[in-house]
């Protein structure tokens, strides 16, 4: 395809992409009250002194025109969201058709089993969300109120989601590379004392409270996911050498 072509089809690709997200920035718009209210709820169950049970005291807006953008702001956000399977659709659109039928299926692999396993990880951030604010806010002198904003508690919670989301892709990174054929899985599995460390490191930095309980909520799930990467890799290797030895190719093999 010429390039100017190319650039007509990135063209429309990002203008269905825009009109996905403003959509669903529509409906994030008009549902405000209720995904603040979802949001806020782990301070509401925290039950730190001087946040009510129907307000939140806690938690407030300042600026004359801040709730006006504290509601766009999240109406972008649950635009991006609700609207992510669109326009990653049309992102995939794009780039599919310079893909070989191998690469196809790494990004098929990205695409289904990543979303699951990202949805799970913001699924357990949101759970402890009510340990994690409850312990930050007992750190307040008792002597001193504690008004947080609404909009650094969005990012906040937000950061939550999408750290542990991400932690969550550690096997399919993983499993990834293994396809690629950049690591073994004789290599991921030697490396698990360094790897442990290292999820255990990541854990202490990506949880914000000091107690050991959301590092430990964080890092089993996590160890247990690269166990999960050493079974299917190692099952794929074996796949692959018996593959290997049937074409008379497995002298090439790791």
């Amino acid at each position: 395809m010429p390039l100017l072509d190319h650039l007509r089809e990135l063209r429309t690709r990002l203008i269905r992409a825009v009109i996905a997200i403003a959509v669903g920035s529509i409906v994030g718009f008009i549902f405000y009250e209720e995904i603040i209210d979802f949001l806020i709820e782990p301070v509401c169950e925290a039950g730190v002194e001087g946040v009510s049970d129907k307000q939140c005291g806690a938690l407030v807006v300042t600026g004359v025109i801040g709730p006006l953008a504290l509601q766009l702001k999240v109406a972008l956000y649950v635009g991006l969201v609700i609207s992510l399977p669109l326009w990653l659709w049309q992102l995939w659109a794009f780039l599919a058709p310079g893909l070989h039928r191998r690469e196809k299926r790494w990004a098929y692999l990205f695409v289904f089993i990543g979303g699951p396993l990202f949805c799970a990880g913001g699924a357990l951030a949101y759970i402890i969300l009510p340990t994690a604010v409850r312990i930050l806010l007992g750190f307040n002198p008792g002597n001193v109120s504690n008004l947080v904003s609404l909009d650094e508690y969005l990012d906040f919670v937000l950061r939550m989601l999408f750290v542990f989301g991400l932690s969550f892709e550690l096997p399919l990174i993983l499993i990834t590379l293994n396809l690629a054929g950049v690591i073994s899985a004789a290599q991921i599995r030697s490396w698990w004392r360094q790897m442990v460390f290292g999820i255990a490191v990541f854990a202490a930095i990506a949880t914000p409270t000091p107690d050991p309980y959301s590092m430990i909520a964080l890092m089993t799930p996590m160890t247990v996911l690269y166990g999960v990467a050493i079974i299917v890799t190692t099952l794929m290797d074996r796949k692959a050498r018996k593959r290997a030895v049937l074409t008379g190719e497995h002298e090439d093999l790791p």
